[in-house]
């Protein structure tokens, strides 16, 4: 008999599709039984192999119960057995996993073999017969089975909800009763309940160090240990507990835990789940992949059915993400079902009015009339849109399709604006390609990394994790930032060099790298040759001496031997990567910026392979994605200018209009225009540009001077402060659609539930365009996508059928990569040659001055998000409560600040209060803080400042001054803090103080 073997992508990905199908008729060990009505499949943990999946081009034959088996070699026997359905028990063993041995419940006996070995840590060889079920196996299984039981507690919960395999393993095994009489109460230390997301029962821990392996090997934190020894063993997270560890609740442990020792909260309260639907995380722009374990339960009165979510899991065959998580991805997900979030429309005459609930018919034709006044009396292009990075591909879509088709106009910006515009810029004008080169997996080839002004262990944990696997395993990274982030030193990990250069310096700094490269003969030149325009100009400006280490060490404040080495690493590096965030992009000079790491990567030859490339890390779920749809004024979707004719006719060939060839404007420009009075109709989709803009009197000023002001959303955020219609939005857990993350990655979207205001939210918007007169309509999300693929060579291979059938794919997706494109300018750039530009360094004009001598550059928390109006809803501000000033001790020992005191930021815009931190993380001379609680209002104090190119905020560069708060200050803050709970929005009066010049 001979068993045909799937690998573990093509086993889940089989799972997975009926999950996302909803049809799991056929499937093996799975019977239909999902509820009426709901989407996903009946509930099943996803396959586990027992030890990793092992790549390898030579492969052995073996006999395993009868059947003959072919695997890679060095695959384990247990790992074989389960991929051709012989289950082995196990308690220590599992497939995200190395193998570890220790609870010897997986014995087999191999014919002429000794012993009987574990068959998770015995690779199988050619030609072994293996049987997994003999007498002698079954009756040494029993006995350390029974060695378990009489060790576990009799009145385990777990073991009656289905969440313990000990129980089941127990009958597995054929053992009914324990010949050691029952355990005795143990004595392992009290419950740990402390984590706001999970207990940990000691009683119930077996010692297997599963929980221990995941925070060390996946999630790289080291926060866990066992101490004690034989029965008193327990997990223990330091001298602490849980909460106060150094453990970042990322839920790996949780996850590996075969015992009822590590337990979700939620699964304690709801029991186990029913029903399985497989989604897109709606966090960072990693873009990771979950199980939405969901319970559903039918209210006997109204006959309606009410669906929780018992847990998140992270999808192992999450080609983002491989099966791991983060606190919030993994936990945070209570905001979508919080009391706060509003369900019916409603609208005002005037912002000091009180909302008045409407019907959607009437909240739709209230937007369309107004609209329309508005551009009777002030012509077309006296309104616009700004979508979102939060929403799917097919609602981005959707917007901008409504603005130039209905609206007739270009005024269409997203909330990239304000983040990545930079980059889309820079690798554009470079490559060819407003995108990132590489997918996450290049990290595991890389030999150096060069990480610029990105955090990754705070923004992006999960890919933070995989790269810390490669750092650890003797990959080695440069880190350039202002701050001593976690990579700089942390367990196991330590930069190679730290290179704190000054705030506004960026551009000098990645100048005086190529210049060593150049000058010191360590550039390929024959990838400069055969891949390269304009390079004979661009090597005569980075050869000046303005641009060596030593010139421009005043700018960034940098030892230039320093710099050199950090250089010389780079370029010696058989794989050398570049990844970087928005400490590049929210500079004046960040399109500048962009375009010099493109120039350092092509000099070097660091493109087009796997381990090397320029890799952004993008903040939100869809960032990429919102760019892609063409949200920008000047783009239509596909990065296709507006001005041409040849790409307009495509689009006005479907749409039936004939659209403007004219840019539109950009969101300063919006603020400006509004305030001049021709600009007076704005639809806000998603963002909270009260909070996050920068100077936001300007953006308050702007907002209050329109005649109409829209906003969908799921909570009455700042912005809608200043709306006179608020339209209620869907959560991700309600959409149907895909999400494109950092590394071009379509991942798709699907519901957990019917939207709960009654309307999906592109609907919505084909509404609104259908009342102005545009008739706008899709049966379904797919049918978007549809006309996105049709449109955009980019996407002329997506469907919703593919990645259903297929899983998620990297465009560009079309005839000439039809499985999509891991690596980008493989063989050639997007542009032909790859372009050098010269990058001149000009100093940012915010700079300090007696008054104002420090300069503040912002940031994310691991635990919060962007403007917080998720996490904050959450239990994860039990680990952030609120945003605090970070100083270091010679500045702060300046002006008599401690640890805990109220202080005052102020800049030549604006002022706010904050709680200090002091810390040697800053440099002298940079204070640093985050943007996620209104009540601070971080950005009333940055700057109209923005990147040349693309008007993206200056938000990492702004000249400050801190003192502590007087009276007056406290008691405002203490005012503030009644007026506003960190959920309704914040009362400038109160924390904005006038500008001061």
């Amino acid at each position: 008999m001979t068993a045909t073997i799937p690998t573990a992508e093509q086993v889940a990905s089989r799972l997975g599709q009926a999950s996302r199908e909803g049809d799991i008729t056929g499937m093996p060990g799975v019977t239909p039984g999902a509820t009426d009505g709901a989407t996903g499949a009946a509930y099943l943990p996803e396959p586990d192999f027992g030890t990793p999946e092992v790549r390898s081009g030579t492969t052995v034959t073996l006999t395993i119960d009868g059947r003959e088996v072919t695997v890679p070699q060095g695959t384990s026997v247990m790992r074989a057995a389960r991929e051709a359905g012989v289950e082995i028990p196990s308690l220590c063993a599992t497939d995200s996993l190395k193998a570890f041995g220790s609870c010897r419940l997986c014995l087999v006996d191999i014919e002429d073999g000794k012993g009987k070995p574990a068959s998770c840590t015995t690779p199988c060889s050619d030609g072994a017969v293996v049987r997994t079920d003999t007498d002698e196996v079954r009756k040494v299984r029993a006995g350390v089975m029974e060695l378990y039981l009489s060790d576990h507690p009799t009145d385990c919960a777990g073991c009656a909800r289905g969440s313990c395999e000990v129980a089941a393993l127990a009958r597995q095994t054929g053992v009914a009763e324990v010949r050691y009489g029952l355990p005795d109460p143990l004595d392992r230390g009290e419950r740990d309940t402390s984590n706001p997301y999970f207990d940990y029962e000691p009683d119930a821990c077996i010692a297997c160090s599963r929980c221990v392996r995941a925070c060390s090997d996946i999630q790289g934190t080291f926060a866990l240990t066992v101490e004690g020894r034989g029965p008193a063993s327990r997990i223990a997270p330091g001298p602490t507990d849980f909460f106060g560890s150094e453990c970042v609740s990322c839920g790996a442990c949780v996850q590996a835990c075969p015992t009822d020792a590590l337990t979700e909260k939620s699964v304690i309260s709801l029991g186990m789940p029913k029903r399985v639907v497989e989604t897109t995380c709606a966090y960072c722009g990693v873009g990771c992949s979950f199980r939405a374990e969901v319970t559903d339960s039918r209210d006997q009165e109204t006959g309606e059915t009410r669906t929780e979510v018992v847990r998140m899991m992270p999808l192992k065959a999450g080609k983002a993400n491989e099966g791991h998580s983060c606190v919030k991805g993994r936990f945070a997900y209570g905001y979508t079902d919080h009391a706060d979030r509003q369900m019916s429309p409603m609208v005002r005459d005037t912002i000091d009015d009180e909302w008045r609930v409407v019907s959607w018919e009437e909240a739709i034709q209230r937007v369309a009339d107004g609209f329309r006044a508005i551009q009777d009396r002030h012509g077309a292009g006296s309104i616009g849109a700004i979508s979102s990075s939060r929403c799917t591909n097919e609602e981005v879509y959707v917007v901008q399709k409504m603005v130039r088709a209905a609206f007739g106009n270009n005024n269409v910006d997203t909330c990239a604006r304000v983040c990545h515009s930079p980059t889309g810029y820079g690798l554009n004008q470079t490559f060819g390609t407003s995108a990132g080169t590489q997918d996450f997996a290049s990290v595991e080839e890389t030999d150096v990394v060069l990480l610029i002004g990105a955090n990754p262990t705070d923004a992006h944990p999960v890919f933070a994790s995989r790269m810390k696997q490669r750092l650890r395993e003797g990959a080695q990274i440069i880190v350039a930032d202002p701050r001593q982030i976690d990579l700089v030193r942390t367990p196991h990990v330590e930069a190679s060099a730290h290179l704190p250069l000054r705030p506004g310096s960026n551009v000098a700094f990645v100048n005086a790298m190529a210049h060593t490269v150049v000058t010191e003969g360590l550039h390929d030149k024959g990838f400069l040759e055969e891949r390269c325009e304009d390079v004979e100009a661009y090597l005569d400006f980075i050869r000046s001496p303005e641009n060596s280490p030593e010139a421009t060490a005043e700018a960034t404040g940098l030892d230039p031997e320093e710099v050199r080495e950090a250089a010389r690493l780079y370029a010696a590096a058989p794989n050398g990567s570049i990844y970087y965030g928005l400490g590049v992009t929210e500079h004046s000079q960040g399109s500048t910026m962009v375009m010099g790491m493109a120039n350092l990567a092509m000099v070097t030859g660091n493109i087009g392979r796997p381990g090397v490339g320029i890799n952004p890390l993008r903040g939100q779920n869809n960032v990429q994605g919102s760019c892609d749809m063409g949200s920008f004024p000047h783009e239509l979707p596909g990065y296709r200018h507006i001005s041409l004719p040849e790409v307009r006719s495509i689009f006005e060939d479907r749409w039936g209009v004939t659209l403007d060839p004219e840019p539109g404007l950009r969101i300063p420009n919006m603020f400006d225009a509004a305030i001049g009075g021709s600009f007076e109709g704005l639809f806000v989709h998603g963002e909270d540009i009260a909070q996050s803009d920068p100077n936001l009197q300007h953006v308050r000023a702007a907002l209050t001077s329109m005649d109409m002001v829209v906003v969908q959303d799921l909570f009455r955020n700042e912005t809608a402060r200043y709306a006179h219609v608020f339209l209620p939005g869907s959560s991700f857990l309600e959409k149907d659609g895909t999400f494109t993350n950092a590394e071009r990655r379509l991942g798709r979207v699907r519901p957990v539930m019917p939207s709960r205001v009654g309307k999906d939210e592109w609907k919505v918007v084909c509404e609104i365009a259908t009342a102005m007169g545009y008739p706008m309509e899709y049966a379904s999300a797919s049918e978007i996508m549809d006309e996105i693929a049709a449109t955009t060579p980019t996407f002329a291979g997506v469907s919703f059928a593919r990645l259903d059938a297929e899983g998620s794919m990297q465009w560009p997706v079309n005839d000439s990569a039809p499985q999509g494109t891991p690596t980008m300018h493989v063989d050639a750039f997007v542009r032909g040659k790859g372009k050098l530009v010269p990058t001149v360094f000009v100093p940012t004009t915010e700079t300090t001055n007696r008054r104002f001598p420090l300069i503040l550059t912002t940031g994310r928390i691991l635990s919060q998000y962007n403007v917080g109006a998720q996490t904050r809803r959450t239990a994860n501000s039990s680990w952030h409560p609120e945003d605090v000033l970070e100083v270091h001790p010679a500045d702060a020992e300046m002006r008599g600040i401690r640890t805990g005191d109220r202080v005052e930021l102020a800049s030549r815009v604006g002022a706010t209060t904050l709680t200090a931190l002091v810390s040697e993380r800053m440099q002298p001379g940079v204070v640093y803080t985050t943007f996620h609680h209104p009540v601070t209002g971080a950005n009333v104090v940055t700057t109209e400042n923005s990147d040349w190119a693309t008007n993206c905020p200056e938000y990492k560069v702004t000249a400050v001054q801190v003192g502590v708060a007087n009276a007056g200050r406290e008691h405002d803050a203490a005012e503030a803090a009644e007026v506003s709970d960190g959920h309704e929005p914040v009362d400038p009066a109160v924390d904005v103080v006038g500008a001061r010049r």
